[in-house]
C-alpha cells in the first residue's frame, strides 16, 4: 500500500510553515513540520523600513503604504530581505566591536541604541575592523560602485604647454633707408609697398650736395700728385662718403672711374618685402627721414605668452609646433630662443620668443598663432593615471589594490603631468595595482570607518560595567 501524504501551509507567528500529514501502511497518520529555507533563515534586525515600490519613502518602523502594501526590511548589508528573521549562527558567534550609526554619523556606541528616527545602530563585528590600515569591500560593492585597477608602469609623459601668440619681424632683418643729409629724391623705381626685392635693386636716385661735395673731395684727394700724407688724408674723405649712408657700390664705381656722379642710385641692401615706402619723385628729404623700410621674413618670430604656473617646464632650446589660425592644417616647428625676465602683473604670463623659418613667406607680421611647446624628455618614468589620485590640496595619496577585496590609501609624490598620467616620484613601485575608478567612494568608507574607530575608542573608558563591547547579549 503507497503512502499518502498531504501538505498544509500554516501561518506561524506572522512566518510561513509547511506540515505533512502521511499516512503509513499501518494506518496511523503522522505529523512532521516542514520550514522552507526563508523561514530556516534566522532572523535579523532591519536597518529601517523601505517602499516596495522603490520610491525614496523609509520608516524607522514596520508599515503599509496607501495600497496596503508592507515596508520592506533594508538591513546591514544593504539587502531588502523578509521581516522576522533573526541574526545566523555564524554572525552571532562573531564578536561585536561597537555599534555605529545607521545614517553614517560620526557616532559610536558601546551597546545597542536607536538613534532619532528609530532606527538600530548597526554592529561592527571583529574583523569587519581591521587595524592594517586597508580597506576590504565585498565583491558585490566592489561590483556595483565600478572599482576598477591598473598596474604602475613605466612611460614618457608629455607635457604640451599651449599658448596664444602674435607673428612678429626679426628685429636684426629689417632695414631702414634713410638720408643723413639733406637731399632731393630725382627718382624712385617702380617699387610700392608689399612689393618683394632683391639685395642690390635700385629703388630710386637722389641728390645731395653733402654727398656731391664729399665725393668731388675724395676724387681730388685720389688723384693728386702729392704723396706727402695722401693716403691718410683720402683714407678720411673715403670715411665722410660712408658716413653719408652713400652705398658701397657707388664708392667703388667712383673709384673706378675717377668721376664723380651728379645723382646717387640707392638700391636695396637685403631681400625682402617693402614694409614702407616715403619717397615720392621731386620731394626733399631732411636729415633722418625714412624713404623706405624693407624687412626680410624668412625668419620669422613667435612671440607667446605663457601662463606663469608652466614657467618651471619651458626652456631655451625646446621644440615648438606653431598653428596659424590662417591655416589650421598646417604646423610650422621652431625652437625657443628666449624667454623674456618679466612676468606681465595683469595677465600674469611670461613672454617667450620663438624663431620660426618661413621659406614660403605664409607668416606675416601680427598673425594670430598657437604655440604647443613639447616640454618631454624622453625618458620614461613611473606613471599613474591621473584618476588615481587622490587630491586634498595639501596630500596627494592613491589607493593600492591588494587583492582579496583589500585596498590600502597611501601617500605619494608627483611630478609632472601630461596625456592623462602623472608622474610619481616616490610611494609606488613598479607593478602595483592603484585604484584608478570610484577611488573616492572607497577613501570615503575608509575616512568614515577611521572616524567611527576613534569615536569608539573615546567611548570606551564612559562605558558602564557590564556593557563593553562584545559583552551585550
Amino acid at each position: 500500500m503507497k503512502t499518502l501524504r498531504l501538505l498544509t501551509i500554516l501561518a506561524l507567528g506572522g512566518g510561513l510553515a509547511l506540515v505533512a500529514y502521511q499516512f503509513s501502511n499501518d494506518g496511523r497518520w503522522s505529523v512532521r513540520a516542514e520550514v522552507p529555507p526563508a523561514a530556516a533563515q534566522a532572523d535579523r534586525i532591519p536597518l529601517y523600513y523601505r517602499d516596495p515600490s522603490g520610491a525614496p519613502l523609509w520608516s524607522a518602523g514596520p508599515k503599509q503604504d496607501d495600497r496596503g502594501r508592507d515596508y520592506l526590511p533594508v538591513y546591514e548589508d544593504d539587502q531588502a530581505a523578509p521581516a522576522g528573521s533573526k541574526p545566523s549562527q555564524a554572525t552571532s558567534s562573531r564578536k561585536i566591536l561597537y555599534y555605529r550609526n545607521p545614517m553614517g554619523l560620526p557616532d559610536t556606541s558601546p551597546v545597542p541604541k536607536k538613534d532619532p528616527m528609530g532606527m538600530n545602530y548597526v554592529p561592527v563585528y571583529e574583523g569587519d575592523d581591521v587595524d592594517d590600515g586597508t580597506v576590504k569591500l565585498s565583491p558585490g560593492k566592489i561590483q556595483r560602485t565600478g572599482v576598477k585597477s591598473e598596474p604602475v608602469g613605466r612611460r614618457a609623459i608629455r607635457v604640451l604647454v599651449k599658448a596664444p601668440g602674435t607673428i612678429q619681424l626679426d628685429e636684426r632683418r629689417v632695414s631702414v633707408i634713410a638720408m643723413r643729409a639733406e637731399s632731393f629724391v630725382q627718382k624712385v623705381a617702380d617699387v610700392t609697398t608689399g612689393t618683394r626685392v632683391k639685395a642690390g635693386q635700385p629703388l630710386m636716385e637722389i641728390y645731395s650736395s653733402a654727398v656731391a661735395s664729399a665725393a668731388a673731395e675724395y676724387l681730388s684727394t685720389i688723384n693728386s700728385k702729392t704723396t706727402g700724407g695722401i693716403e691718410v688724408y683720402g683714407r678720411g674723405s673715403r670715411q665722410r662718403l660712408v658716413n653719408l649712408d652713400v652705398p658701397e657700390q657707388v664708392i667703388a664705381e667712383m673709384e673706378k672711374t675717377r668721376v664723380a656722379p651728379v645723382t646717387i642710385h640707392w638700391s636695396a641692401p637685403r631681400d625682402g618685402i617693402v614694409l614702407e615706402r616715403n619717397a615720392i619723385e621731386g620731394m626733399r628729404a631732411n636729415p633722418g627721414d625714412v624713404l623706405f623700410r624693407i624687412a626680410d621674413i624668412s625668419l620669422v618670430w613667435a612671440l607667446v605668452d605663457v601662463a606663469e604656473r608652466d614657467l618651471g617646464n619651458i626652456a631655451v632650446g625646446q621644440s615648438v609646433a606653431v598653428r596659424a589660425r590662417s591655416f589650421p592644417g598646417r604646423a610650422f616647428t621652431g625652437r625657443i630662443a628666449v624667454v623674456y625676465p618679466q612676468v606681465n602683473r595683469e595677465t600674469r604670463t611670461v613672454r617667450v620668443r620663438i624663431e620660426l623659418a618661413n621659406p614660403d613667406t605664409v607668416l606675416l607680421p601680427d598673425m594670430y598663432v598657437d604655440a604647443d611647446v613639447d616640454t618631454a624628455d624622453g625618458a620614461p618614468v613611473l606613471a599613474i593615471q591621473d584618476s588615481a589620485v587622490l587630491d586634498t590640496g595639501t596630500r596627494q595619496a592613491v589607493l593600492v589594490d591588494k587583492g582579496d577585496g583589500r585596498f590600502e590609501p597611501r601617500e605619494v609624490k608627483l611630478g609632472r603631468r601630461g596625456g592623462g598620467y602623472i608622474e610619481v616620484r616616490d610611494g609606488l613601485a613598479d607593478g602595483e595595482a592603484v585604484v584608478t575608478s570610484a577611488n573616492f567612494l572607497i577613501d570615503a568608507e575608509s575616512n568614515l570607518k577611521a572616524a567611527l574607530k576613534g569615536f569608539a575608542e573615546a567611548a570606551l573608558p564612559a562605558s558602564e560595567p557590564g556593557h563593553a563591547m562584545g559583552e551585550h547579549k
